[in-house]
């Protein structure tokens, strides 16, 4: 297997890409080794010394390191950790596991208005795709007087310049597209 590694704009994230799926559906970010009870994957990386986050993306896993250590000391263990886990055969996410928070919810066939309908399907088309090639996901989590709140996962989160894109990005384009939006801002964590 060879898994191709990626910078991100966060320096403290680094995105391996083993080229195979590693999620069918949606995201799953693990903030801690307690969180990562339903993935194999991210327990096993979690083993590594100085691992601090998993994220599984579609076809990648971004991994977030401690303050202070060297990826050049950390990437071979999480590469092999990454290599033994589909070795093994066992699942990325466990069968009939409930994700919880830990995966991103953009279904908009609920009782949604049809302004949260178009943010939403701005996102999905437009801004998720752009930021899983720098190892992250975006998530909406409300709009209420013209804020949107959207969440920051996996390399975005923490990440330097994700002020820059909420602000320039983001909120620039659906305020050209959605005239009721006003602001964007980053949920709390």
């Amino acid at each position: 297997m060879f898994i191709q590694t990626q910078d991100t704009p966060n320096p403290a994230t680094l995105k391996f890409i083993p080229g195979v799926p590693v999620m069918e559906q949606g995201t799953a970010d693990f903030a801690d080794s307690d969180s990562a009870g339903v993935s194999p994957m991210a327990r096993r990386l979690f083993q590594v010394d100085g691992v601090t986050g998993v994220f599984l993306g579609n076809d990648f896993v971004a991994v977030t390191k401690s303050e202070g250590l060297d990826w050049f000391a950390l990437k071979p263990a999480i590469l092999a950790g990454i290599m033994e886990h589909y070795a093994s055969g066992m699942p990325v996410i466990e069968d009939n596991a409930n994700l919880g928070d830990a995966h991103a919810d953009t279904d908009t066939a609920g009782g949604d208005s049809d302004t949260v309908e178009q943010i939403k399907q701005l996102l999905d088309t437009r801004v998720r795709p752009a930021v899983a090639m720098d190892g992250g996901d975006i998530v909406f989590q409300g709009f209420d007087d013209g804020i949107v709140t959207l969440q920051m996962r996996g390399a975005c989160q923490g990440c330097p310049s994700s002020t820059a894109t909420l602000k320039m990005g983001i909120e620039n384009m659906l305020r050209h597209y959605i005239p009721e939006v006003r602001e964007v801002r980053a949920a709390e964590a």
